[in-house]
């Protein structure tokens, strides 16, 4: 537990002592950071990962639990931002992994029977006429907008403030990021789930229009949930205006069974999907309906290439089928998010009256702070110009000095394994920081 019983009175003070804290505590990490600032920009190759001072240098992961290189140990809820569903050492994916490695090898430069296997359980999975493997969700995206472009002979794309759909395709302040791709076609609708303000974006470009690119849950934007009248609304617009609706499931698909997208009636021309499906390893993937898909085929003229050394990669293709056939069945799926819904409830109920709030979905959550503690949240401009940064980083720091591993920015990712009693003591670790800062964090 934090050694601070007694709090200083204001943020700022709170915040200054908590860093100091970590400082002193954390000697080998920051050791790590100043050898890793001589070769990486930053000391850093995934800007996600930095934090000031300094980030923690994680040394080892097993189950559902992470250690650093002080040797602390946390409960992991970062989950590799949806990716590490499976932990880290799951027995199954390490069988794969040996198996694979023994009796198939790594990078045989052809075609495999097995690329063939993991296609048609993710095909049976998600929906899915047809699919083609990426290496990452980001890749994913930029394909199946290059191939909407292609299939459609336009440019525009309609996409929504707060949306993230890789490392080049973020619109999280309202607009393209400074380092997005084809900036200029990009339509930015400022509100998500405002129907109105969607269709109305969408009609406009309509003779332009190439897709509209929407996450079902909005999961870097802070696990805002899309409404099914917002989505179903969208996607009508879309198919009235003759483009394509593309659903980005890369964090979504483990929402669900069948992924999000079939959970709320959508039927979607493409989808996009990553994270945990690659079993651990890189992996992306998009599909959908067969005509569309086959823009991407080899066997027609004028036909878009698609190549990548890695996309069917021995390794990912055997472990990402063998973790979603045997592990993430249908039936997990399903209770795993409803234990999830069942965490955040508990914290929705300890947060009730304070500037902190939680929103998302089953294994998904997403935490606010916000002067005016709102708890209905359906878009980034309902939190905008009102969160609290300040106490954003207070609790991170608190909840390291618990034994919790989150994401600085306030996002959880659950992972399978996770004992019940450890969810619950991160419960009675927010109330008693909502306790210990009462003064601080009352509405």
């Amino acid at each position: 537990m934090p050694n601070n019983t007694h709090p200083p009175g204001n943020a700022q003070e709170a915040l200054v002592a908590a860093e100091a804290r970590f400082i002193t505590n954390n000697p080998a990490s920051k050791q790590q950071h100043d050898l890793a600032v001589g070769t990486l920009p930053g000391g850093n190759t995934r800007t996600l990962l930095h934090t000031s001072p300094f980030p923690l240098c994680m040394k080892q992961g097993k189950g559902a639990y992470v250690w650093d290189a002080d040797g602390h140990k946390y409960l992991d809820f970062v989950g590799e931002l949806t990716a590490g569903l499976y932990g880290h050492s799951h027995p199954i994916v390490r069988e794969a992994i040996i198996s694979t490695f023994d009796n198939v090898g790594l990078s045989l430069g052809s075609t495999t029977a097995h690329e063939q296997k993991h296609a048609t359980l993710l095909c049976d999975r998600f929906k899915l006429d047809h699919v083609r493997m990426t290496n990452t969700g980001t890749e994913a995206n930029l394909h199946a907008l290059a191939g909407a472009r292609h299939f459609t002979g336009r440019r525009k794309v309609v996409v929504f403030s707060g949306g993230y759909h890789g490392a080049v395709l973020s619109f999280g302040g309202g607009q393209p990021a400074p380092n997005n791709v084809d900036r200029d076609d990009f339509i930015v609708v400022s509100g998500y789930n405002d129907i109105e303000a969607s269709v109305s974006a969408i009609a406009a470009e309509s003779g332009n229009l190439a897709a509209v690119l929407v996450e079902g849950m909005q999961g870097s934007g802070g696990c805002i949930c899309g409404s099914a009248a917002f989505l179903h609304a969208v996607q009508d617009a879309v198919h009235a205006a003759g483009a394509l609706f593309i659903l980005d499931e890369v964090m979504t698909s483990r929402l669900a069974p069948h992924g999000l997208g079939f959970e709320l009636g959508l039927k979607p021309d493409m989808i996009t999907l990553g994270k945990y499906l690659g079993g651990g390893f890189a992996f992306g993937a998009f599909g959908g309906r067969e005509d569309v898909m086959a823009v991407y085929d080899p066997r027609i003229p004028g036909s878009l290439a698609h190549s990548g050394t890695f996309n069917n990669n021995t390794m990912t293709m055997h472990v990402g089928y063998t973790a979603l056939s045997q592990i993430y069945t249908p039936e997990v799926s399903v209770a795993f998010n409803e234990k999830g819904d069942r965490f955040r409830e508990r914290l929705v109920a300890v947060a009730k009256g304070t500037k902190l709030s939680f929103t998302g979905k089953g294994s998904l959550i997403g935490l606010h702070f916000t002067e005016d503690g709102v708890e209905d949240i359906t878009c980034g401009e309902d939190v905008r110009g009102k969160e609290r940064s300040d106490l954003r980083d207070l609790f991170w720091f608190e909840m390291l000095e618990e034994g919790f591993w989150i994401t600085r920015r306030g996002f959880v990712a659950m992972v399978l394994g996770t004992p019940d009693e450890e969810l619950e003591r991160f419960v009675q670790a927010v109330a008693g920081f909502l306790e210990r800062f009462g003064a601080l964090m009352r509405v």
